[in-house]
């Protein structure tokens, strides 16, 4: 267990963490070059908790770790830096990129100004098929939803892993890879700071998923904007009054 200013993160490993690395990338695993693997591992433990925001990073260390070059350490740290997830910080090295309650407000925002235009965008190009796959991807969250416990670390990795799933879903259809690049780099600053925190809201996040797969199927994207802002700005409000985030 990591912890940090008091507070503790939860450990990803083994199978589970496998699991969280492919869902943050697009990239197959067997085209994937050694360099890109070793991106996917070094964002996976960054925003899994696993490396500790604010925590200094030592290019030997990681190279041992990581059983990779310095030359790659280098190239994939600022590559991770231009995403927000690492300080660079010239001579003296890297550090993961601290968290604070300021800067989650505003990775809330942008998150809801990108998701909020591409659920209008994908729930007007949805067809049956997306329809299908948004159905499909609320099944597999809601069931990790019921009686989840948060003593229960592989439970929990897999409802943070169903949750971006389906919260890609929804979006999927917005005809814009752009946007979906954008998305995915902005929701994962985003869900550091909801593993980090070990946030659970329990039987409320699970009604406000239902609500926005009924939204989809009924085509309704005003009403999943709303729901969709409300989801995201009440979590932040329990992160912050809650005292999870320094």
């Amino acid at each position: 267990m990591l912890t940090y200013h008091g507070w503790a993160a939860p450990v990803v490993n083994g199978a589970a963490h496998h699991e969280m690395e492919q869902t943050m990338t697009d990239e197959s695993p067997r085209t994937a070059t050694v360099g890109e693997k070793t991106y996917q591992r070094i964002r996976a433990d960054i925003v899994c908790g696993q490396l500790v925001p604010g925590e200094r990073l030592t290019l030997d260390r990681m190279r041992e770790a990581y059983d990779t070059s310095v030359g790659t350490l280098r190239e994939n740290l600022n590559r991770l830096s231009s995403e927000g997830l690492i300080v660079a910080e010239g001579s003296r090295g890297f550090q993961v990129t601290p968290i604070s309650a300021g800067n989650l407000r505003e990775v809330a925002a942008v998150r809801c100004l990108l998701e909020t235009h591409a659920l209008h965008e994908s729930f007007e190009a949805g067809d049956m098929e997306w329809e299908g796959n948004v159905v499909a991807a609320h099944h597999r969250l809601a069931a990790t939803e019921l009686g989840l416990n948060a003593d229960e670390p592989s439970r929990v990795r897999a409802w943070r892993r169903y949750d971006r799933e389906f919260h890609r879903t929804l979006i999927s259809a917005c005809g814009s890879r752009v946007l979906l690049e954008m998305h995915a780099v902005i929701y994962d600053r985003y869900l550091r700071y909801v593993m980090v925190a070990a946030v659970n809201r329990g039987d409320v996040a699970a009604g406000e998923h239902k609500r926005l797969l009924d939204c989809a199927l009924a085509r309704d994207w005003k009403s999943a904007q709303e729901t969709l802002t409300r989801h995201v700005q009440d979590c932040v409000s329990h992160m912050i009054e809650k005292r999870l985030v320094p």
